[in-house]
């Protein structure tokens, strides 16, 4: 399901970090102190990695 502007403008901090998944790899991530982030995990020769976007 991809992620709408309205649900990542209403979503609220929790005690601990989570994730709000939009597919193929990418989701925002979600900090305790409020902060948003876009990150992009894809794999490389078999190891995966993170690839941050931006805030």
């Amino acid at each position: 399901m991809k992620l709408t502007d309205a649900a990542v403008r209403k979503s609220k901090p929790e005690l601990k970090p989570f994730k709000m998944t939009d597919g193929g790899g990418l989701f925002l991530s979600i900090q305790p102190n409020g902060s948003k982030y876009w990150r992009l995990a894809y794999r490389f020769e078999g190891k995966q990695k993170l690839l941050a976007l931006g805030v």
